[in-house]
């Protein structure tokens, strides 16, 4: 005889599981494209593989931003993906009446965040969180929103405000490689990996114009300095300093032509982040001129002296 536990019939369960299973099989089976569901609460019955399922078809088909409610799934391609982040469809994104009916993208979460501050006469703050594991893309998706508010935060009509925005704009988007250099370095699983955390305002007038930024960083893995994983590597800067100096700057900087330095592994590897130039560029654009920026380039090496002794602590002879 059946009996219910606390009200439970033991074999409704069963049922359960057997009626999510055809669920399942016709959802997956049936005439729904997967790739074509841009948001995942489309998905029925909404399951860890339907949803799984669902991103791997887009993923395939080289969609990689699908909706899910209010929140924004993006997944890294791995691979350069120029056209999805172009000028041209920042400003598609920016003048469409309705931009939450094109396709998901990064855009549109920036677009409507920006439109949000637009439609409130008092001025209001918006903040959009990216997170995500190492290697998901949030470095890359913090650049890509960046960027955005740099094209269509400045649209100032006076020649000379123009001249302003662009000067705030080149600001913005030269912070990211000078962070990235000194935070950023080559792990296990990502050869850009942000070591540390950061939060970016960027600061808009009453007509919605750009006219400051402010960044604070947190949380820095100082001990990567002196203390590296197997297979991974130092901060950029480094590798960028000893790959990119000059030989006069060798000399000044105490950096000996092919001198391998113990806490500088797999400096072998080649990288894209270790272009020295775009990070002194990018400092010169920042303020940090060029004497400055010897001052922070330079290793000095100090020998300490070695005393040498018996086991009993008494000196050699």
């Amino acid at each position: 005889m059946l009996q219910q536990v606390n009200g439970h019939n033991p074999g409704s369960d069963g049922q359960a599981r057997e009626s999510l299973r055809e669920d399942l099989q016709k959802f997956l089976g049936g005439e729904v494209l997967l790739h074509q569901l841009d948001d995942l609460t489309k998905v029925n019955p909404v399951t860890l593989e339907t949803v799984l399922r669902c991103l791997q078809a887009r993923y395939m088909a080289d969609t990689f931003y699908t909706n899910a409610g209010c929140t924004l799934v993006a997944l890294n391609p791995f691979k350069p993906v120029l056209h999805l982040y172009s000028p041209e469809l920042m400003r598609e994104y920016h003048a469409a009446p309705q931009p939450q009916k094109l396709k998901p993208h990064v855009f549109t979460v920036g677009e409507q965040t920006y439109r949000n501050v637009k439609s409130l006469i008092e001025p209001v703050n918006q903040s959009i969180v990216v997170s995500g594991e190492s290697g998901a893309g949030k470095t890359w998706t913090s650049r890509c929103l960046m960027k955005f508010y740099a094209v269509v935060a400045t649209s100032p009509a006076s020649w000379e405000s123009h001249k302003i925005a662009e000067r705030i704009e080149q600001r913005i988007l030269n912070s990211n490689p000078v962070m990235e250099a000194f935070g950023n370095a080559c792990t296990l699983r990502n050869n850009n990996s942000s070591r540390f955390g950061k939060f970016i305002q960027l600061q808009l007038n009453r007509t919605q114009q750009m006219v400051g930024a402010a960044v604070q960083t947190y949380l820095l893995e100082k001990t990567r300095v002196v203390c590296q994983a197997f297979s991974e590597r130092n901060f950029h800067i480094f590798y960028q300093i000893c790959k990119g100096a000059s030989e006069d700057e060798r000399l000044q900087w105490h950096l000996p032509e092919g001198a391998a330095f113990s806490w500088l592994p797999n400096p072998e590897k080649s990288l894209e982040e270790d272009c020295f130039e775009v990070t002194r560029e990018a400092m010169l654009h920042l303020g940090i001129d060029t004497p400055t920026q010897n001052n922070i380039f330079k290793v000095r090496r100090k020998a300490a002296p070695l005393t040498f002794g018996r086991d009993d602590g008494q000196p050699l002879s």
